[in-house]
């Protein structure tokens, strides 16, 4: 169940990536959601095979969505707690608040 698909990047969300079929292209990409992905940005065509690790899906997972959906959706990673705090903390010191 490999299939060769391309990536898209949306131009308003960074960070927010497309996968799709290559044969079928956009065309299964519901309209509500292009809109808020606005012109996707054709980054790369890849082959994608079940048993591949790709930065934060499997390569199976990824397989499923683009059969039962027509694509996949990869949204930009979420800050950590951590990450939170430390910006919180430089804010405050950038406004020269402590």
């Amino acid at each position: 169940m490999k299939k060769i698909c391309d990536v898209y990047k949306s131009v308003q969300v960074q960070g927010m990536y497309l996968y799709v079929e290559k044969l079928e292209g956009l065309e299964r990409v519901p309209e509500l959601l292009m809109n808020k992905f606005g012109a996707p940005k054709h980054v790369m065509t890849m082959l994608i095979k079940p048993e591949q690790q790709l930065s934060i899906v499997s390569g199976e997972k990824l397989l499923l969505e683009i059969i039962e959906r027509g694509f996949y959706l990869q949204m930009p990673p979420q800050p950590t707690d951590e990450q939170r705090d430390i910006a919180v903390k430089n804010t405050k010191l950038s406004s020269g608040k402590y």
